[in-house]
């Protein structure tokens, strides 16, 4: 579909409100348009107060400018899709058998789930998590992994656990490694998430893994956001896909974090359980207000 900019805005302003979401990856197919120019746009609807923009798309906004609803944990997992299963499958290919790894909620982390699955080799794996859908998608897999959910205060759409009781269950494990979903990667900004509780919990995994990867595609780098989960350093690798521009890539080598592009994901051999590992920083994000929801 060709049209001019204001034409085109207007449309997408109608599709978004119709449906209550629309992805970048969605509007750039339906409108015959890049993605680079679909985000542009929603850049210019939001100015306008005509949407909201949410991690991989839009959502409609009431009368007063607010985001009628956060997208769902299902209509996020539309989005990047393909990105999400190349980093799922990197990240899947570190897990040994006997291993007990986090997979923290987001749907990075549940296609990571579902890459677990196909590896028909694996035995006696234990999964924690705090994300419901991964651990059913997890529970077809019991007795060769042994899944554990946090447990904690549901948040609804996304079916995650937050505080308060999150963060009883964690206080008693220690796992080999932690995948770490977010919303945004930055040199600077460290690892953050739009929502403040579940930053938190995600905080406090950090805090009971011998190593920590945080999985995020390539257009979250250089995004932060509300709630920060801890500084680059506190993570031993990033996990990303070949969107990712090599200048934010290398900004965060400089800042000391290790990053990989899905498909030359390193050895299983290279996460070792006992390989030194920077400390990670005591403290939860602090709630310095309402935050706004994301499904990384």
């Amino acid at each position: 579909m060709s049209t001019d900019p204001p034409s085109r805005r207007a449309m997408m302003v109608d599709l978004i409100v119709h449906r209550g979401f629309a992805s970048v990856i969605e509007l750039s197919e339906n409108f015959g348009v890049t993605t680079v120019t679909a985000r542009s746009d929603l850049d210019s609807l939001e100015r306008d107060g005509s949407v909201r923009r949410v991690h991989g798309g839009a959502v409609p906004v009431d009368a007063a400018g607010r985001p009628e609803r956060e997208p769902s944990f299902e209509e996020a997992l539309e989005a990047s899709v393909v990105p999400k299963r190349r980093i799922a499958l990197a990240a899947a290919a570190m897990v040994r058998s006997g291993q007990s790894i986090i997979l923290d909620v987001g749907t990075t982390t549940h296609a990571i789930a579902r890459a677990l699955r196909e590896r028909d080799e694996l035995d006696d794996v234990t999964i924690v998590t705090n994300g419901l859908s991964i651990a059913l998608e997890l529970e077809a897999e019991i007795p060769r992994f042994t899944v554990v959910v946090t447990g904690g205060t549901l948040r609804p759409r996304q079916h995650s656990l937050v505080q308060p009781l999150a963060g009883t269950v964690l206080d008693e494990v220690h796992v080999d490694l932690a995948f770490i979903g977010c919303n945004g990667v930055d040199a600077a900004g460290g690892v953050t998430n739009a929502n403040l509780p579940e930053a938190a919990v995600k905080a406090h995994m950090l805090r009971r893994a011998a190593r920590r990867i945080v999985v995020a595609d390539g257009s979250k780098l250089g995004d932060v956001h509300l709630g920060r989960i801890g500084p680059v350093e506190a993570f031993d690798l990033l996990i990303t896909d070949e969107r990712a521009s090599a200048d934010l890539i290398d900004d965060l080598g400089d800042a000391g974090l290790e990053v990989v592009r899905a498909g030359d994901a390193p050895n299983p051999d290279a996460l070792t359980p006992d390989a030194p590992s920077p400390d990670v920083p005591s403290e939860s994000p602090v709630p310095v207000g309402a935050g706004t929801s994301g499904t990384p």
